[in-house]
């Protein structure tokens, strides 16, 4: 399908890809990992055409459709969301390519059975990202970024490419848009290459995983969490093996000093100098801060109600947002804001922050200190300061000596944090508030869309921090596995309503679904006249277990052909050892090379095997 050889590419004399080579297959689902800076994007853009590689090829298929959806992009007003939409099916039937350059799709003209199927799916489609039948004839120029995001989003996703690229898609999605897209992108033929921080939907939705560090590429055919386990043991081969050669250099040096001068060991002094130039320095990525402890100051005791709302109603104009609202938050108490975008999340939010006016009762509790995480508050801070200093303006006792490690776990290690804020991209100052906020003394945190732009890394760091944080948190989020384990009580926001769930969010989010079955139930049409209720029941009951056998076949075809996959390459593994391993009988093929070739095959054999334990104790 795609073809990368040998691809590198560099920024100002800086390798971000050296020497990259794999292929992405038809119904592939890669999720393309690795830190802020790795090169995700950059590969994605390689990928849909937009850039060109410094040396190397990526070979395509001659009619290879494909969909990329950029984290920015240019929109064009002028049009209503249905009218821009329905573009996508005149560039169909005109055998047209659609705006963005790496999109080539082209068709014969379409009958009007076609053009019904289509509206039909663009319906459901835009519905399933959030938007309301009463949204399709408003101009596309009304709609804020994340939901002129959510429009792009849909013309790609309905003209079918043979490759999906999407970059950060879960952004600007509520809770049940992801599921909508996740169930999408399962059932959906395309191939699909995703970059995301969210971990859930990459678990849920790929099932290879390629990770990109120091210019290279680590490719593992297993999901998101096996891919972790994995990853770690290849770390830590690397890190003993980097070692290993660290002592060896050292060693090596020592005994070029120690007798650069003696003629006597001349010979051998040049033979160690050459073995040195000769040898293949390895890198390893050691700047891993995942254990690093960072700690909230303790909070000031507040009241045992930090917030008390009763009958709580906004509106604006005409248009009510919520009625009736009525919950207390005790003092400890995490909790999240869920709900679909525009029900209400934030103006709440800023109800509480008194940044707005409402009706009826809003009382923040006895010496309530608030700590305010804003979507916009990478805008507040001062564009003149460095990184550094944003920081250590707010840091105070112990918390100072670990600023620098600090700023290194949040992707501001080095250099980065000598720059100004004011060069700072939006992601990295939304990270840099976030760190700010992190400092300051508080006992009601409110955060709202916290990690929007924060790497996986950076998330869990965050989380274990809040985690341990004694005050009363407030998090808007539609970030399943970042919530998950942090907060205890729910509040759903939707058709004008706060309504509160107890328990964590996979409580909250199971609970939806019985209520969605039921709901499905009360719609269900009654059994024709002609079939008795028990022949009916019997009928659905034979298709329901039909579905499953079929479903579970193939889930265990493809386990079994995931088993012979590692199976052969790890016979190819050990043919090339046992090459390797005679070749080295000879004294004078024992070079460096051919001792790094063996032990890379050997580390390649080990994680081959550790896949294949993985895999077989799954059956």
């Amino acid at each position: 399908m795609i073809s990368v050889e040998h691809l590198s590419i560099e920024f100002s004399s800086r390798p971000i890809l050296d020497d990259i080579t794999f292929l992405i297959n038809p119904r592939d689902r890669v999720a393309l990992v690795g830190k802020n800076g790795a090169g995700k994007t950059t590969l994605l853009r390689l990928l849909a055409g937009e850039e060109t590689p410094s040396s190397g090829r990526i070979s395509k298929m001659g009619d290879l459709t494909i969909g990329y959806l950029p984290q920015v992009m240019m929109h064009v007003d002028g049009k209503t969301l249905r009218e821009d939409v329905m573009s996508v099916l005149g560039n169909k039937a005109r055998g047209e390519s659609a705006p963005q350059k790496s999109r080539d799709f082209s068709g014969t003209p379409l009958a009007r059975g076609d053009e019904a199927r289509f509206i039909a799916e663009m319906d459901r489609t835009i519905i399933g990202l959030g938007f309301e039948r009463k949204d399709f004839d408003r101009p596309c120029s009304e709609f804020s970024g994340g939901w002129r995001m959510r429009i792009e989003l849909a013309k790609i996703l309905l003209q079918h490419p043979d490759l999906l690229l999407l970059d950060e898609p879960t952004n600007h999605l509520d809770i049940e848009s992801i599921q909508w897209l996740e169930e999408f992108l399962k059932t959906n033929g395309s191939a699909l290459v995703l970059v995301s921080h969210d971990r859930a939907f990459l678990d849920n939705v790929t099932t290879r995983t390629i990770e990109i560090t120091l210019g290279r590429i680590y490719d593992y055919n297993v999901p998101y969490s096996q891919f972790k386990v994995l990853r770690q043991e290849r770390h830590e081969q690397q890190v003993r093996a980097y070692q290993n050669q660290q002592k060896m250099i050292q060693e090596t040096e020592e005994f070029i000093e120690r007798f650069r001068y003696k003629a006597t060991k001349a010979v051998q002094v040049q033979s160690r100098i050459k073995q040195l130039e000769k040898l293949e320095r390895l890198e390893v990525d050691i700047e891993d801060n995942s254990r690093l402890s960072l700690r909230f100051p303790p909070a000031p005791r507040s009241g045992d109600f930090p917030l008390i709302v009763e009958d709580l109603r906004k509106d604006f104009g005409e248009h009510m947002v919520f009625q009736n609202a009525t919950f207390t938050i005790r003092r400890g108490e995490k909790v999240a804001f869920v709900g679909k975008n525009g029900e209400g999340k934030t103006t709440l939010v800023r109800c509480i922050m008194g940044q707005l006016d409402y009706m009826g009762t809003l009382k923040i509790g006895h010496n309530v200190k608030i700590g305010y995480f804003a979507q916009n508050q990478a805008a507040l801070l001062d564009g003149e300061l460095t990184v550094f200093q944003t920081i250590d303006n707010v840091a105070v006792g112990d918390i100072r000596t670990q600023i620098r490690n600090i700023l290194g776990a949040f992707m501001f290690g080095g250099e980065a944090s000598e720059k100004k804020v004011k060069v700072l991209s939006g992601g990295e100052r939304s990270r840099l508030a976030m760190i700010r906020l992190l400092l300051e003394p508080c006992n009601l945190l409110i955060l709202d869309e916290p990690t929007n732009h924060l790497d996986i890394q950076s998330k869990d760091i965050l989380k274990a921090a809040l985690k341990e944080f004694n005050g009363t948190v407030i998090c808007v989020s539609h970030d399943r596995d970042f919530l998950d384990g942090l907060v205890e009580k729910v509040y759903e926001f939707g058709g004008g309503k706060v309504k509160e769930h107890l328990g964590g969010i996979y409580d909250f989010l199971r609970s939806k679904r019985i209520d969605s079955l039921q709901e499905l139930e009360r719609k269900k049409p009654t059994p024709s006249p002609s079939l008795k209720g028990g022949e009916n029941s019997e009928s659905s009951s034979a298709k329901l277990d039909y579905a499953a056998q079929k479903a579970a076949a193939a889930a265990r075809r493809k386990k079994e052909k995931q088993i012979a996959d590692v199976e052969a390459a790890i016979a190819k593994l050990e043919q090339e050892q046992q090459a390797i391993e005679i070749l080295l009988t000879d004294v004078a093929q024992q070079t460096t090379e051919n001792f790094q070739r063996y032990e890379h095959i050997k580390r390649e054999m080990e994680q081959r095997l550790y896949e294949w334990e993985i895999l077989s104790e799954e059956e």
